[in-house]
């Protein structure tokens, strides 16, 4: 791990647990109180307290990065986002896809209400896990045996939901790496299906009981495509961020009925192929011409709410950390802000380890392109 990206990341990580422990006091307290007499009221005051967080995050990828979003969508779809409870089925290229959807969230006003659905060690991250727990977004074991039930009763509990929230489910069930592809390739060829090039093979047991448990409250399921052009100096990760290395993306957003899907199980698990077949044709043609020009482009601007919270909270930080540090002897000052900053660095390191692309096995010429 670089020492200049853990040494970068100080001071936003710094703030990202202060104002996090805040939150997750407050949580503790609304969840103790509050959730037992109205789930309703906790949900409001909890999605109020989680969105001033997730608007640090943003402000992180916006102003401090200059991360560019482009979103290609039709009318109809950019009219409705925001105003509905939407499953999001985007696919999965980067750590940095959960922190993209908050950025579309955040752009239509729901992102006090964007939940996912993550691995279980996720839940383990100081603040990012416990906020997403107190939040309702659902940890899975990667078990089926497991996760069938526990799926099924979250989904259910969402049915008295407040507000519009967006669930983002990653179908393919990890990133994409040169690995994975391969394989994904390979499993295509043996079952004659198309061989992706883009995307890897879906996993729908879980869109399957998204769907299914969820269409009689949940409208729309937002079929998301992220493209990263290919030209750019920098990929996407949270470690980019961090070292403030702009990126780009572009993302290409089409809306279906949940009530327009199929019926069966088999159905729905053959529609979510044959998007991902189509998000994989998108991408092929994003890759020759830059652009998804077909759709109409809604293009949004940096979030000047994500700016002011964020100066808010690093002005009650500094100035409460200097209140701090000026009542400790002496002797003790420099000690105890050695070990906060020794804290935190472990704490950098532990993001960006865990959000690390694992090392590629393979070589990216070894993948079929035929």
């Amino acid at each position: 791990m670089e020492f200049s990206s853990i040494v970068g990341g100080i001071p936003f990580i710094s703030l990202f647990i202060f104002t996090g422990i805040l939150v997750n006091l407050i949580q503790v307290s609304c969840y103790l109180t509050i959730w037992p007499v109205s789930k309703s009221t906790f949900r409001r005051i909890n999605g109020a307290i989680t969105e001033l967080l997730w608007l640090e995050v943003v402000w992180l990828m916006e102003w401090w990065s200059g991360f560019e979003v482009k979103v290609h969508t039709d009318a109809k779809t950019s009219q409705l986002m925001g105003k509905e409870h939407a499953i999001i089925m985007p696919n999965h290229v980067s750590d940095s896809d959960t922190l993209l959807t908050w950025i579309l969230a955040q752009r239509v006003g729901c992102l006090r209400s964007a939940l996912t659905i993550v691995k279980k060690t996720t839940g383990y991250l100081p603040v990012f896990g416990w906020t997403n727990w107190f939040s309702e977004s659902i940890f899975l074991d990667r078990n089926w045996a497991k996760d069938e039930s526990k799926l099924k009763s979250s989904f259910e509990a969402l049915s008295d939901y407040p507000t519009p929230f967006w669930m983002t489910i990653f179908v393919e069930g990890t990133r994409l790496t040169a690995d994975k592809l391969l394989e994904a390739q390979s499993f295509a060829s043996s079952k004659g299906y198309p061989i992706p090039k883009n995307v890897l093979i879906p996993k729908t047991k879980g869109i399957v009981t998204a769907v299914q448990s969820l269409r009689s409250f949940v409208p729309a399921i937002y079929d998301v495509t992220i493209a990263i052009p290919k030209q750019q100096p920098f990929f996407p990760t949270l470690l980019t961020f961090l070292k403030m290395q702009p990126c780009k993306v572009a993302v290409h957003i089409k809306r279906y009925s949940t009530k327009d899907l199929p019926e069966s199980d088999q159905g729905i698990a053959q529609w979510c192929r044959n998007r991902f077949i189509a998000k994989d044709e998108l991408l092929e043609t994003f890759a020759a011409t830059g652009t998804f020009d077909e759709e109409e482009i809604t293009e949004f601007r940096r979030s000047t709410k994500s700016l002011i919270v964020t100066l808010i909270f690093a002005s009650i930080f500094l100035v409460g950390g200097w209140i701090f540090l000026q009542r400790l002897s002496s002797g003790w000052q420099y000690p105890t802000l050695a070990t906060i900053i020794g804290s935190v660095a472990i704490v950098v390191h532990i993001f960006i380890e865990f959000t690390k692309m694992p090392p590629p096995k393979i070589k990216a010429t070894q993948i079929c392109t035929q």
